[in-house]
């Protein structure tokens, strides 16, 4: 295990029941990292549960606090909406004003990283200890920041990782392309063309394509970022 931080301790009440009263104890969070993904409890530990932090507001424990106490040492991934093509602008805003001074001081101990991942359009992804830290952060709660520019809101919930996950693993750019597939060229002189797929190239990311309504086959090597699946195989 590898330390990470601490938070501040809490009162939590246990064991109370309908002929005791509950005991006060002091609860302090404390945040580690795992290469494993088995764990094993002992000592005073009797069990353990992996949950995913988005959906730690729907779970129901037996001491109500303790869904908190996951939110003082750690944090959650919260969805910014940007204007289409702004998204690369808004993440270095982001970057440049936790760098800087002012008012935004007390945010920057909160927010933890900003993920802009090329393929996704109108997004941005900030993982923070909550929500209103972002907000003020983008100028959207409070008067002492400048909305920031091209990004609109929040969304509303912490977003679970099993729903963003599959958003930030790269994608091959000849995924969903197959033999066969007719394809409208995007790039180069033969821009709109439209021309069948005869050999995938994984390795080099690249497609070797025939010019669809060519008289004489023509047969092209283009990057498979420059071309768009119309009609797949059947």
């Amino acid at each position: 295990l590898t330390y990470v931080r601490s938070g501040a301790a809490r009162g939590l009440a246990f064991g109370k029941t309908s002929d005791t009263a509950a005991r006060l104890v002091e609860v302090t969070p404390v945040l580690f990292l795992c290469e494993k993904s088995d764990i094993s409890p002992k000592t005073i530990y009797k069990n353990s549960e992996w949950v995913d932090p988005g959906r730690i507001g729907e779970k129901e424990y037996s001491v109500p606090q303790l869904g908190e106490l996951y939110g003082d040492v750690a944090s959650y991934l919260y969805i910014l909406k940007t204007s289409i093509g702004q998204e690369q602008n808004v993440a270095k805003e982001i970057r440049a004003r936790l760098s800087g001074t002012g008012s935004l001081e007390d945010v920057q101990n909160e927010i933890f990283s900003v993920l802009q991942p090329h393929h996704m359009k109108g997004y941005v992804f900030v993982e923070a200890s909550a929500k209103h830290h972002v907000e003020k952060l983008i100028g959207r709660t409070g008067m002492s920041t400048t909305p920031m520019k091209n990004c609109r809101k929040v969304l509303d919930g912490e977003s679970p990782l099993e729903t963003v996950l599959p958003y930030l693993e790269p994608k091959a750019a000849t995924a969903g392309i197959e033999e066969g597939c007719i394809v409208e060229i995007t790039g180069g002189a033969f821009r709109g063309q439209s021309a069948r797929v005869a050999r995938v190239t994984e390795s080099k990311e690249e497609v070797t394509v025939e010019l669809y309504d060519a008289l004489v086959p023509v047969a092209l090597t283009v990057r498979a970022d420059q071309v768009r699946v119309t009609q797949r195989v059947e």
